[in-house]
């Protein structure tokens, strides 16, 4: 093989490793920013609306979905995406012990959600299939978006100064997989899916546990996509997103004493 063809093959395979880097989830990103949420009336279909379904009645709080989104998206030590939240519920007898209730927290992917429209350089998006979604490239980590997030649930990456957050893994269902956590969680707490598909396993655990259903802050008006079977109303707008290990309370959801 001649010199020049080497340097030709060696150049191709520069370009080729590079691009492997690039970060799923932003090229994804960007084809999908400013999308319509469904497609042309000539195409006459409507896309996907992905949401998640935490039955707290299955969760151990074993975290390991906090270790699988950890080792899956690779966030900095001390910093994570989701985790599974300990809150102690004193009873309000004294001869009664208290109770234990496991949360999981994450990005509740909102259908009005707060983040978007304080980014002053639409880094912050969602996409048509509901996502919402960071643009590394395009933030300036002015953390607008980590105020404005009413379940607390973004932070500002210490690696690369930009904002963070759970995306369910948008990468991983792009390509036919499920979101870390959701496939590591060994009680099946957590089931991601079409909210559009009356026929999805979302939809259908929906409709089988309505009067059951509760969501984070309801009245901070976000409509989240991140949907809670088995927790009481006392904790709907009680609970902060940034809660230490163990947070003692009431069982009306009154914080009466926290700590590590």
């Amino acid at each position: 093989m001649d010199k020049s063809k080497r340097q030709f093959l060696g150049k191709m395979a520069s370009v080729s490793v590079g691009a492997a880097l690039i970060p799923v989830v932003q090229v994804y990103a960007q084809d999908d920013k400013r999308s319509p949420q469904v497609h042309s009336a000539s195409e006459g279909q409507v896309v996907k609306r992905y949401g998640m379904v935490i039955d707290l009645r299955r969760c151990v709080g074993c975290q390991a979905c906090t270790v699988a989104c950890t080792i899956e998206n690779q966030p900095p030590l001390g910093q994570f995406r989701t985790t599974v939240q300990q809150y102690e519920v004193s009873q309000q007898e004294d001869t009664t012990p208290p109770a234990f209730l496991m949360l999981p927290r994450l990005c509740n992917h909102c259908e009005n959600p707060p983040c978007i429209p304080v980014c002053p350089t639409g880094a912050t998006f969602q996409r048509k299939d509901g996502i919402v979604v960071v643009n590394n490239e395009w933030c300036v980590g002015c953390g607008y978006c980590v105020q404005a997030c009413p379940y607390d649930a973004r932070f500002i990456n210490h690696d690369t100064n930009t904002a963070d957050k759970c995306t369910f893994c948008a990468h991983r269902l792009d390509a036919g997989l499920l979101p870390a956590c959701v496939e590591t969680c060994v009680g099946e707490a957590r089931v991601i899916g079409d909210l559009n598909d009356p026929h999805s396993q979302i939809s259908q655990l929906l409709a089988n546990n309505k009067t059951d259903i509760k969501v984070l802050k309801p009245t901070a008006n976000t409509s989240p996509r991140v949907f809670y079977i088995g927790m009481s109303s006392a904790f709907e707008d009680k609970i902060s997103g940034q809660a230490p290990v163990r947070t003692l309370l009431t069982d009306t959801g009154e914080e009466i004493h926290h700590g590590h």
